[in-house]
């Protein structure tokens, strides 16, 4: 039998050591893995180990975890087959009794009863059709619930009348495509031209979606019902570029140059096919500019270009960003563009550089001349500055790399090591340095803020990188006081979080959290604040089959805990109808994955009243009403919010009521709003109630400016706005009205990377100012309103579970829901606790008026999405604010063009429950940002590097991926977790569910999916493939100057089940006569994964050979149709019409002699084994 031994982790010591692995038996084919985790200096203390075993065909059929489990049992996952050999059924992971030590577990299975499973049904189905195609046509969930509630797939092509064609007429127009849509009563799609594949989730919300045939989505339709659809059209120009996206507003109207200006997506290409003009909706254009290698260097949006500014990006020669920064110049795009296409700029390191904005840039300046420099970024090594800090030569006993190589070569050299981020209000500088050990790993920082004090960071990592402890160190002033803090971490054997402790300066430890897991690694309690032995409270958690948190504590049962949470998805408990005047809204149960009702109760109900919302949706999953329901009065009527939409996903009306008053037994209604747009933009909001307790009353115009940004509110009395080149506001005035007799104003600070650091709210005649460094917050609103201002002395600092407060030296704990809204906060007090504040909230997010009896800390104003409230009434999301009383931004989304069939000023796809808005901007590839400690990650499409996510302004970006997996437990130690996501943006939990939402993991990490996750790895039905593939094949071919061959094949991916057959036929110039038969690698082009679909279509490639042996190299066409550049080989596989690209290369022979040919042909598939996506999520 064939056995594989991976080890990864190998220890490199001054003695060499090798990989120890449990000696197995030699009946199975199997591939053992183990990854070390710790060592002690001699030997490993700690491994992850895994076994997979292959039956006789290669094919899995079991995994085992080794001692994986807390307890140190194996976790299994058995695989099956069907006759045909299909796996159609898909197990979620087991845990065992015991442990086998990596042996075969000859009967998975029969431990499921005594497992958190229980009586569950434990495996996912796939009903296939019955063709070689093996196409899903059902998908049955884990669950004994879910057994009826299949997901549908249908496969077509369009009918009669039933899809718009839009037809284009480009010109070019200043050196970019200017395309024209044309529409028609005779531009329909004659039936049978396009692929029509259609998805019904579990609830019956049907998707479809149609393609042309050479794979470009044409329209996306949602069927809201049988009578309404809600369609986006995906138009291509001549050259099968992108040219127009029209949203479901714009849909069925005259396609003028207003509606197209109002509604649409609008995009212009220059001659080498790439992006240099785009129009969003309600904004105005937007120009960019490229040197020779295509990299981005000045881009300008319409604001910009109203001040005759450009922002700019400089590299080095290596391609890093040297520097960005604003340049001056009222030149037209393509005349700028024109100075610089056929140059290579980059700025290389200079030993003087320039002066500006108070600093030396110590890099040349070639071309683009900047005005102001907003960023910097060092490599390789620490240039010398004056106001550098003494640099560590270790760090926790670990000694640092420099820029000196050791004597194995190791130092800086390709690292980043320093940074300096500008002030966008002023000539202010933070300035960072990363400090590495003798592994590359970045174990210490050193930040000086704008003011010029510092935080200054240490971690000790263990073996696999991991925090053991760090430590902060903190000044807001250099003269300031020092404060400390000492952060320690303990894992169990398989690194899940066990322990985080907390201490401030000298004072006593505090055990900020103690984690307990079950057998499935799911967090089930956690006990938190006190000491180990006693904590403040003790929070359990509970989840369902498939994996969707359904308990924070049990509200029903409260006993000792200060607040319950309980969550449900396809159970309801409550009223069916709970308020009569809205007979038709139905509160019912929710099979894929929207939440029906939410139970709580606190401990500050002295009456102990459980209170529920229940929820009510459209086929688009869009919030129709949330139902507030006291078990004492559940048709009460009391803190309604209820919603209707146009088809872009704008309000159109919101009612809203609230608890009834005193000595009454009716709710107060408060809103009855309606919504007056000019496209997307609000324009007005009008009250029927004549209610300020909610939304004030108004009926005021609202203005905006050429970027979409709202510059006034004055229902709220908010008479100006202005924003930063980032849309960022820095000036709000509040003028003197509803809010009081004296005018207001709120200025901001942003630094260049979009990071507030310094607010300073105006009242009366003295400054209220709040600083933002590093997590630590400053305020002086003990200044009040008359009084001259006082320095601002530090408040809190964040936790992991809340914040600690310097005001009274206490630490401060929260009880968060399951969309990270702080819900109740508490402290110890005594021997026992006390509820500094409670809150709880509209579906939408404003603050109920009446039923929070606490009013908590004044310094400390973050509450719903654990996002800080501003004197506005706004939320502050990072990149835009939120107004909840309104549910909807007042900024364009600067993701818009991720989710383009909705509005951009929409908040959470209307869905508020299933989904959060990490910072204020919906992502949907795979870019790591880490902005004041906290984690997410967020998929864009158009991203393919880390440079392409800092060109779009991703705060705080550090990290990008095509496809990835994360794993283990994050230095907060809230849950354990394991995600993989793929490179279209999607995310499966453990046993195959596609997370169809945005969510937010346990231990605190955003995660930011496709909003079409659901079709995406569905209806494509795709799997993550190998690296590439191989193939076989034999050709007859009949070429002498000119002439045919025919193929018949067979191609494979790797790592994967998908095959296929396949049939192609070429015309090729050249001489190439006879039989030949060939073996041959697929090596995918742009860092795509390889799937046997791409293999359809056109194609290209060269054949030669001398008598018995013959060679050939090919690839994907460029554009899907035949141009001289197809012949250069260079450009083999480059792709530009969406689909993934590759290139061949193959060996065989020819019997016949020499030859010499290049061919072009069309590739089709048949008995295709298609690819599928195979992803581990926890939720």
């Amino acid at each position: 039998m064939k056995k594989i031994i991976i080890p990864i982790g190998v220890l490199l010591l001054s003695n060499i050591t090798y990989a120890q692995l449990s000696p197995l038996p030699n009946t199975e084919n199997y591939v053992q893995t183990k990854t070390y985790l710790d060592y002690n200096g001699t030997t490993a203390t700690k491994s992850s180990e895994t076994v997979q075993y292959f039956d006789g065909l290669g094919r899995p059929k079991q995994i085992v975890n080794v001692k994986a489990s807390p307890l140190g049992k194996d976790v299994v996952t058995p695989i099956k087959y069907d006759q045909f050999g299909r796996q159609v059924q898909e197990y979620l992971p087991i845990p065992q009794g015991g442990t086998l030590n990596g042996a075969l577990t000859p009967d998975p299975l029969s431990n499921v009863s005594s497992t958190p499973y229980g009586t569950e049904k434990i495996y996912s189905e796939k009903i296939l059709e019955n063709s070689p195609l093996d196409r899903i046509q059902q998908q049955i969930q884990v669950g004994t619930d879910w057994s009826t509630k299949p997901v549908k797939f249908e496969y077509d092509a369009n009918g009669f009348n039933e899809v718009y064609q839009y037809i284009t007429t480009t010109t070019w127009v200043d050196g970019a495509t200017k395309s024209k849509p044309e529409l028609s009563s005779a531009t329909i799609y004659a039936p049978n031209q396009l692929y029509k594949n259609s998805v019904k989730d579990e609830d019956g919300n049907e998707t479809i979606e149609f393609k042309n045939g050479r794979g470009q989505v044409v329209l996306v339709r949602k069927v809201k019902s049988s009578a309404e659809h809600i369609d986006t059209y995906y138009v291509y120009n001549e050259y099968d570029q992108l040219a127009f996206v029209i949203p479901p507003l714009a849909v069925h109207k005259p396609l003028t140059d207003d509606l197209l200006d109002t509604l649409c997506y609008q995009y212009r290409y220059d001659g080498r096919g790439r992006l240099v003009e785009k129009k969003l909706p309600g904004k105005g254009w937007e120009f960019m500019v490229y040197d020779k290698t295509d990299r981005l260097m000045l881009t300008q949006d319409a604001n910009m270009r109203g001040l005759g500014k450009w922002l700019m990006t400089k590299y080095d020669q290596f391609g890093r960003v040297a520097y960005t920064g604003t340049f001056s110049s009222t030149d037209a795009r393509n005349t700028i563009q024109d100075q610089i296409k056929d140059l290579v700029i980059y700025d290389a390191r200079h030993s003087t550089g320039f002066f500006r904005n108070g600093i030396n840039i110590y890099y040349t300046a070639v071309y683009f001349i900047p005005e102001n420099i907003l960023s910097v970024n060092y490599y390789d090594n620490y240039p010398g500055y004056s106001f550098n800090p003494s640099f560590p030569t270790s760090i926790q006993g670990e000694p640092l790399l420099t820029e000196t190589p050791t004597a194995d070569g190791r130092s800086t050299k390709g690292l980043p090591v320093m940074s300096f981020v500008k002030n966008i209000e002023d000539d202010n500088w933070t300035k960072n340095y990363t400090y590495y050990d003798q592994k590359g790993r970045a174990i210490g920082s050193h930040s000086i803020n704008y003011l010029g004090g510092y935080t200054h960071t240490e971690s000790k990592l263990d073996f696999a990188g991991l925090p053991q402890q760090t430590i902060t160190r903190h000044k807001r002033l250099n003269s300031d006081a020092e404060r400390v803090i000492t952060e320690t971490f303990e894992y169990d054997n398989q690194n899940r979080l066990l322990v985080h402790k907390h201490q401030v300066d000298s004072n006593p430890v505090e055990i900020l959290a103690q984690n307990n897991y079950n057998e499935l690694s799911q967090l089930t309690s956690k006990k938190v604040g006190g000491t180990l032995a006693s904590p403040l409270q003790n929070i359990s958690y509970a989840y369902n089959i498939r994996g969707w948190m359904t308990k924070i504590n049990d509200p029903k049962n409260l006993g000792a805990s200060l607040f319950g949470y309980e969550i449900k998805y396809n159970k309801v408990e409550g009223l069916e109808v709970p308020n009569t005047d809205y007979s038709n809204y139905k509160v019912q149960p929710k099979y894929n994955g929207n939440i029906a009702e939410v139970d709580w109760k606190t401990s500050t109900d002295s009456n102990s009243n459980l209170r529920r919302y229940g929820y009510v949706y459209d086929t688009l999953n869009r919030l129709t009403a949330g139902f507030y329901q006291k078990d004492t009065n559940p048709s009460g009527k009391e803190y309604n919010e209820l919603l209707a939409y146009d088809v872009n996903g704008n309000i159109l009306n919101l009612v809203r009521t609230q608890e009834a008053l005193s000595g009454s037994a009716t709710a107060l209604a408060i809103d009855n709003l309606v919504y007056t747009y000019t496209g997307n933009k609000l324009t007005k909001v009008s009250d029927a109630y004549l209610n300020n307790t909610g939304y004030p009353v108004g009926g005021n115009e609202i203005s905006y400016d050429d970027n979409g940004n709202m510059i006034n509110h004055k229902d709220k009395d908010i008479s100006e706005i202005k924003y930063n080149y980032l849309n960022l506001p820095y000036s709000v005035t509040i003028s003197a009205g509803k809010k009081g007799i004296i005018s207001k104003n709120i200025q901001y600070i942003y630094r260049a990377d979009g990071v507030k650091v310094a607010k300073k709210y105006t009242p009366f005649l003295g400054n209220i100012e709040t600083n933002y460094l590093d997590g630590f917050q400053y305020d002086n609103r003990e200044t009040g309103e008359t009084s001259l201002p006082l320095p601002p002395s530090l408040k809190f600092v964040s936790t992991s579970e809340g914040y600690f407060n310097f005001e009274n030296n206490k630490y401060i704990y929260n009880y968060t829901d399951h969309l990270g809204n702080v819900r109740l906060s508490y402290a110890k007090n005594g021997a026992g606790t006390e509820i500094i504040e409670e809150s709880n909230y509209y579906p939408f997010g404003l603050k109920h008026g009446i039923s929070n009896p606490s009013v908590g800390n004044p310094s400390y104003n973050y509450k719903y999405n654990g996002k800080e409230l501003q004197e506005t009434g706004m939320y502050d999301y990072g990149a835009r604010f939120y107004m909840p009383d309104l549910g909807r931004w007042g900024v364009v989304d600067p993701l818009a063009e991720k989710m383009t069939r909705y509005s951009p000023y929409n908040y959470a796809f209307n869905n508020p429950l299933s989904f959060i808005d990490p910072d204020g901007r919906e992502g949907t590839g795979w870019i790591k940002s880490v902005v004041d400690g906290k984690t997410s990650w967020t998929y864009d499409k158009d991203v393919h590097s880390l440079q392409d996510a800092k060109d779009k302004k991703y705060t705080g970006a550090q990290e990008y991926n095509d496809a990835l997996t994360i794993t283990g437990t994050d230095s907060k130690g809230n849950q354990n977790y394991q995600y993989t996501l793929d490179a279209s943006g999607v995310a499966t939990d453990s046993s195959g569910n596609v997370m169809t939402e945005s969510f937010t993991t346990g231990a605190g990490t955003q995660v930011g999916v496709n909003p079409d996750s659901q079709m995406l790895a569905t209806v494509n039905n795709l799997q993550l493939a190998g690296s590439g593939g191989m193939g076989v094949e034999f050709r007859y071919s009949s070429i002498v100057g000119q002439g045919w061959s025919a193929a018949l094949g067979y191609v494979s991916a790797d790592n994967t089940n998908g095959s296929s057959f396949y049939f192609n036929i070429n015309y090729g110039v050249g001489y190439d006569v006879g039989p030949s038969l060939s073996m041959y690698s697929v090596t995918p082009a742009a860092g795509h994964h390889f799937k046997v679909e791409d293999f359809a279509g056109n194609g290209m490639g060269y054949s030669g050979g001398i008598p018995f042996i013959n060679a050939s190299y090919g690839g994907t066409d460029y554009d899907g149709k035949f141009q001289l550049r197809d012949m250069k080989p260079s450009n083999f596989g480059l792709n530009n019409n969406g689909a993934k690209g590759y290139t061949t290369f193959g060996i065989g022979t020819n019997p016949i002699g020499l030859g010499l040919s290049y061919q072009y042909g069309t590739t089709k598939l048949f008995g295709t084994n298609p690819s599928k996506i195979n992803i581990n999520v926890k939720k």
